[in-house]
């Protein structure tokens, strides 16, 4: 019987084959696109260079358990490489994959240095090369590696921990070692390996800090500081701050007392939404339909203290009927630069019903965040809070992501709260969209730079269907086998299987580690088409202890079935 390791190097060797295969297929049809290299073609066109241009050359490191790099040698050398008239920099570097000693050279032609001069509103301008690490290793944390690992101008991405799926994928170098809690760990990492740009992933390191202390020691990082990650580490904070500078939120009152929140609760009528004060695992919303239900969760919040000190204060807010839509923007401390529209599905079952998970799946553009829709959100929310936290002596730095209302009645947006990351799955979706190069556009977030970029987005509407882990969000089993994944992502070149929750097992298999499990992505025309091909690539993942929401994105298809008749 084949070995562990030998099972999971022929299941490694054979996404690598479909990998190149599919990359070859696509430079031979667009002539723009990246060229994969053999290690002795790359010896060749090394050897055969002139001078005019030299570049770095990383050597990767070998392959460790589980296809994650517990800690390896760094190898750098330079080496001449003949200048490509399409080109302005180095058009040759190595994408760094997590597994195997093998390496593969991507050479960058103009696919490259138009994709780079997207993000900078076509001025010329030479790429800065940046290695980037990514903290996190859920899904959000996925799809941001694949983001970076596709720009032109990122030499390496790292990511602490990671997880299994992202270092088989080879959209990043994980690092499970790696203590993301100790601020001193992470820099002494940045410092070893060159890192000049972290992108934090979670809400939690925020909060608690890190980027304060990784911007003290002179690296550039894309996420706020622990005063600016208020607005999401505190409800209290961001609507206190929504009174202050007039930004449209739903009325609220906030309450230590279980006596005086249930007072108020009878006062004001069910429905009626009690929310935990701090971070609680996007588990500290309950919609109260009843005025038991309401005093229910007020118990478990203040009297059985079920969140610890998240839930020590409890806001108890209106409840506003609509239309909920996620917004994000990018912020460099003064300027916001808007994403594109996306829209996730809380609840657990289909026809969204069920308790609120942290996310089913989601879809973008959201055809309810229309251009004037847009420009109201920018004027009458987001660029009041980038202000308000200017005034407040806490400049915001990283993307707001303003989970919204929009009115019933009056069309209008409403803020109903904040958080300082991009969201999970709906940066799944938007992370397929983008075309910009993503290291580029982030690190001009962090140097004030904002407002001379501009973003690229493809067409085509993506969408995301979570696969979870049976009983999530109760209690739920891990160790569950997953099979089919390959498969399942070469149903289309349009699909991508983004990893939240995986591990392997002894054998090589993956297995369930979470919740919230996988992202199963993907891109097309319109709504059906995305939809088709990522329900066909779940039909082949064969997971029996799995389950996942059969009607993402009927939102979408309902509006446009209306503005088709």
């Amino acid at each position: 019987m084949q070995n562990p390791t030998a099972r999971l190097q022929a299941a490694v060797q054979k996404r690598r084959g479909a990998t190149a295969a599919k990359a070859n297929a696509a430079a031979a049809e667009k002539p723009t696109a990246p060229r994969l290299l053999s290690k002795s073609s790359a010896e060749t066109v090394m050897a055969s260079a002139s001078l005019s241009t030299r570049a770095l050359f990383k050597c990767g490191p070998k392959a460790f358990r589980n296809s994650h790099l517990h800690g390896y040698l760094k190898s750098v050398v330079s080496f001449p490489v003949s200048q490509a008239s399409d080109s302005l920099y180095s058009p040759i570097r190595v994408v760094n994959r997590a597994y195997g000693s093998n390496l593969i050279v991507t050479a960058l032609e103009s696919r490259g240095l138009n994709t780079a001069l997207s993000s900078t509103n076509g001025s010329l301008k030479v790429p800065e090369r940046v290695t980037v690490l990514v903290i996190g290793g859920g899904g959000r944390e996925h799809a941001l590696c694949y983001a970076l690992e596709r720009s032109p101008s990122c030499d390496a991405v790292f990511c602490a921990p990671g997880n299994s799926g992202i270092a088989q994928s080879g959209d990043a170098t994980c690092i499970p070692d790696l203590d993301i809690t100790s601020s001193e760990a992470v820099i002494s990492f940045c410092h070893n390996w060159g890192v000049g740009l972290v992108v934090v992933g979670p809400e939690a390191p925020l909060v608690a800090g890190l980027a304060n202390d990784l911007v003290k020691a002179g690296i550039p990082t894309f996420g706020p500081s622990s005063e600016a990650a208020a607005l999401e580490g505190s409800k209290d904070f961001m609507k206190k701050l929504c009174d202050k500078y007039n930004i449209p939120t739903a009325k609220y009152r906030t309450f230590t007392n279980p006596a005086d929140a249930k007072q108020y609760v009878k006062d004001q009528g069910a429905p009626i939404v009690v929310k935990a004060d701090g971070l609680a695992a996007g588990k500290g919303v309950v919609v109260a339909m009843t005025l038991d239900e309401a005093f229910e969760a007020i118990d478990t919040m203040l009297v059985e203290g079920s969140f610890g000190s998240a839930g020590s204060h409890v806001i108890i807010e209106e409840f506003l009927e609509g239309e909920e839509a996620s917004f994000f923007a990018l912020v460099d401390g003064e300027t916001a630069l808007p994403l594109e529209s996306a829209q996730d599905h809380k609840r657990v079952g289909d026809g969204d019903v069920g308790p609120n998970t942290g996310g089913m799946g989601a879809y973008s553009p959201a055809p309810i965040v229309t251009e004037e829709l847009k420009k109201k959100v920018m004027e009458s929310i987001i660029l009041p809070t980038v202000k308000g936290m200017a005034a407040e002596g806490c400049k915001f730095v990283g993307v707001l992501y303003a989970g919204l209302m929009i009115e019933k009645k009056s069309g209008l947006p409403k803020l109903i709260e904040y958080n300082v990351r991009f969201g999970d799955p709906e940066c799944q979706v938007l992370m397929m969209r983008l075309e910009s190069d993503l290291a580029q556009v982030l690190l001009a977030a962090c140097q004030g730079e904002l407002g001379k970029v501009s973003l690229t987005w493809s067409p085509e509407l993506a969408t995301v269907v979570v696969m979870a882990s049976e009983g999530y969000p109760g209690v739920y089993k891990e160790g569950t086998v997953i099979k089919n994944l390959d498969e399942a992502e070469q149903v289309s070149p349009a699909v991508k299987i983004f990893h939240a929750g995986t591990a392997f097992d002894t054998d090589g298999n993956f297995v369930a580690a979470g919740g919230r499990v996988l992202g199963v992505t993907a891109k097309g025309k319109d709504i059906e088409e995305a939809r088709a091909k990522a329900y066909d690539a779940l039909d082949v993942v064969d997971w029996p202890e799995g389950f996942y929401r059969h009607d993402i994105g009927w939102r979408a298809l309902k509006h446009r079935h209306m503005f088709a008749h």
